[in-house]
């Protein structure tokens, strides 16, 4: 459960924004949508290397 304390005289919608960082830094929102369909295990294998290379590839250009 997120617990969001309210700092005196703090605006709703400032409080309202931290709620929902967050909330979206829990990932379930990313969970929920990824569970909606079923993905098979070599095509989750295949997106994280993709996800790696991507990386490693901006990381090269970095330097």
């Amino acid at each position: 459960m997120i617990v969001i304390p309210l700092k005196e005289g703090e605006n709703i919608e400032r409080a309202l924004k931290r709620f929902k960082r967050k909330f979206e830094k829990t990932g379930v929102v990313k969970e929920l949508r990824s569970r909606q369909a079923y993905t098979k295990p070599s095509v989750e294998r295949r997106t994280e290397i993709k996800k790696a290379i991507y990386i490693q590839q901006m990381q090269r250009e970095e330097d």
